[in-house]
């Protein structure tokens, strides 16, 4: 690990991804629709070219999601559970039980030309990365032993569940099935071998670039102009709606007090959730419309979340009173799980 530690990069490309939120998920992705754009005829070449940079997107998303369930340990105590119980419930169910209720309402395609494709996504997960960099400052055990929330919040699985259970989508029983299998296999072998669990934490930096070039391969640039701009905006609406549920989670359910503001901090949009509405698209034609503008708005709504997040939980941590107790007892902690994350 010393030896990790002392790497130097000429050109520090990873760790100049790592700098912008979603980062290592975000540039890939504008690469690949640059190159879909402007450059098809690259991924037409046959063999491994197409195959790794325009054809491995689910292969690896699936990679990706299992090894995410390896990191779930049953062993937690109570008020872990407790903790991700409550973000599970005020971050993902609440929320995307709201948009599919508006949906019944505007039907798919959304409002102010924002889907409800788009709107699920920004809002039924979160970025277990910046959520265990936020808590290992500000939070304790209870809070980033809560990181399974994302964990399992994280992929389509939620959002296809939702919107098939409210008949906006027609999503078959064996995909909502197929989509959840690798987590569940994930969580089986990672706590029957915690050396497996090991050997698979550092997937998410190897994956994640790769099927996030291939998704944007998929992507028109002009739609992404079209769509960015409205991103930001739902995606900063998103932060506040689903920070302030979090927060109330925090001081209603787990009775937290003046550290009720750090629950704000699940209030971001996953990185993974930018591959979302492809599956989806994928599972349902009656998306597909609504894939590419959804996807753009998706990636913005990752970067506006990861950046707003955070400030509005430290932000009512500081007037509440909440942020130098949690300051000073988890200052020295590591948050080196960021690093790992990516997302």
């Amino acid at each position: 690990m010393a030896a990790e530690s002392q790497i130097t990069s000429r050109v520090p490309l990873f760790d100049g991804m790592n700098r912008i939120p979603g980062g290592i998920m975000l540039i890939p992705l504008i690469l690949g629709s640059i190159v879909g754009t402007f450059f098809p005829g690259f991924l037409e070449l046959g063999n491994f070219t197409s195959a790794l940079f325009r054809d491995s997107a689910l292969p690896l998303i699936g990679i990706l999601i299992f090894a995410t369930g390896m990191q779930i340990t049953l062993k937690t105590s109570g008020p872990v559970l407790a903790t991700t119980g409550t973000i599970l419930l005020t971050k993902s169910i609440i929320p995307a039980g709201l948009v599919v209720l508006l949906g019944q309402f505007v039907g798919i395609e959304g409002i102010l030309g924002v889907s409800i494709l788009a709107l699920i996504v920004m809002m039924d997960n979160s970025n277990g990365g910046l959520w265990l960099a936020f808590t290992g400052r500000y939070g304790d055990a209870r809070d980033r032993g809560a990181y399974m929330a994302s964990a399992i919040n994280d992929g389509p699985f939620f959002s296809m569940l939702f919107l098939g259970a409210a008949g906006l989508a027609d999503i078959p029983y064996t995909l909502l099935l197929a989509a959840v299998i690798p987590l569940i296999i994930g969580i089986i072998v990672g706590n029957l071998d915690a050396k497996w669990t090991e050997i698979m934490r550092p997937i998410p930096n190897m994956v994640i670039p790769f099927f996030a070039f291939a998704l944007g391969t998929g992507i028109d640039l002009g739609n992404v102009v079209t769509g960015g701009l409205s991103g930001l905006v739902v995606g900063a609406i998103a932060t506040v709606i689903t920070g302030t549920l979090a927060y109330f989670g925090y001081r209603w359910i787990l009775r937290r007090g003046s550290q009720s503001g750090i629950g704000i901090a699940s209030a971001t949009t996953a990185g993974n959730a930018i591959a979302t509405p492809a599956i989806i698209a994928g599972a349902d034609p009656a998306f597909e419309p609504y894939m590419e503008v959804a996807t753009a708005q998706v990636a913005s709504a990752v970067l506006v979340s990861a950046i707003l997040a955070p400030l509005l939980a430290a932000w009512v941590l500081k007037r509440q009173g909440g942020i130098k107790k949690q300051d000073t007892e988890s200052g020295a902690e590591d948050t080196s799980p960021l690093r790992s994350e990516g997302l």
